[in-house]
């Protein structure tokens, strides 16, 4: 079991994420959780066989940080009515069928003129349950610059620019999202960065949040896994309730794991994503650790902890120690 465990994390941490059996376990399905909610006198408003419909009661978004050797973002300018003439991020909706490379790809080009390549995730933010943003960086590999003599209904221009404050932006969302890109590039070759991950071509038929939750124990100063039993060892896994934010979610799952009195934990980063359009939903890979080194974390459901080899404990306590060391998870609500 340890060696398949190992096994895992590893192609979790190499952005390769778990096909097969490994990817169908849900410990805390939309169904569980509202059999909770009611045991509590509160109404569930999702229904039990909730499944995400890419376009219809989810939306799945890209959006493209590309810089270029002066450190400028290459920006592009709005035509729909709602915000013409104000500046921003090529990004827009996946499409039915697309990848989310793919996407990217296709924002970049249409509303810059530039072809890309994508090199890695820097953010995934969500709002809700059935709003997800995708944030990604790379490369600029080909195409032309879109010029006001090009402009179409996908945009006016695109221009690279230095100062942000030269132009009016669509929204502020987005300079958070350069920064991170900037950092990146400053850190590419420090070490002081999680590798270069793109998602992980696995499709999902629900969205679902698969949590690596990490202890330190004190007795043997050995980090520690939690894994589910339920039905075959695994990392547990629950359904993201779209009525709900992700963190409201991950709450939720971890007092069912551990009781209402759960210790003190912080989400530390996503280690991948999975998604492919075979089907419309998709897993977040959650890294998770307990604040304080633990004697014991009771655990209230199937779960049992699991000793990690001495390579993931370093891999893994480099993300726990460090900033940057994995993929931001951004909740807006």
């Amino acid at each position: 079991m340890s060696r398949q465990i190992d096994s895992n994390i590893n192609n979790l941490l190499d952005g390769f994420g778990l096909e097969g059996d490994e990817n169908d376990f849900c410990d805390f399905t939309i169904a569980d959780q509202n059999s909770v909610a009611e045991s509590q006198g509160i109404t569930p408003t999702t229904p039990s066989t909730f499944k995400p419909l890419l376009g219809g009661n989810v939306t799945y978004v890209v959006a493209c940080v590309l810089l270029n050797e002066d450190n400028e973002v290459l920006m592009m300018q709005e035509a729909k009515e709602s915000c013409a003439g104000k500046w921003y991020l090529p990004a827009g909706r996946m499409e039915k069928n697309e990848t989310i490379i793919q996407a990217t790809k296709r924002e970049v080009l249409e509303e810059t003129g530039l072809q890309c390549d994508p090199k890695t995730l820097l953010v995934v933010e969500t709002a809700g349950g059935t709003w997800y943003r995708f944030v990604l960086t790379g490369d600029v590999v080909g195409g032309e610059i879109k010029t006001p003599a090009n402009a179409d209904k996908e945009s006016l221009q695109a221009k690279w620019i230095s100062n942000l404050q030269e132009i009016t932006l669509r929204s502020n969302d987005i300079i958070h999202l350069i920064d991170k890109a900037k950092l990146y590039k400053q850190n590419l070759n420090k070490g002081s960065w999680h590798r270069n991950i793109l998602p992980a071509l696995i499709p999902h038929a629900k969205d679902l949040l698969r949590l690596i939750i990490v202890i330190k124990k004190k007795s043997t100063n050995k980090l520690h896994v939690l894994l589910s039993e339920k039905t075959s060892i695994h990392f547990p896994t629950c359904e993201i309730n779209p009525a709900k934010s992700v963190h409201s979610t991950l709450r939720r799952f971890m007092v069912e794991m551990f009781g209402a009195d759960v210790g003190q934990h912080r989400p530390l980063g996503l280690l991948n994503v999975e998604a492919d359009p075979a089907a419309d939903g998709l897993c977040l890979s959650l890294l998770v650790a307990f604040r304080a080194p633990l004697e014991e974390v009771p655990v209230i459901g199937k779960c049992v902890w699991q000793e990690l080899s001495r390579d993931n404990e370093n891999r893994l306590l480099s993300i726990i120690t460090a900033k940057n060391m994995a993929i931001e998870l951004h909740v807006v609500r």
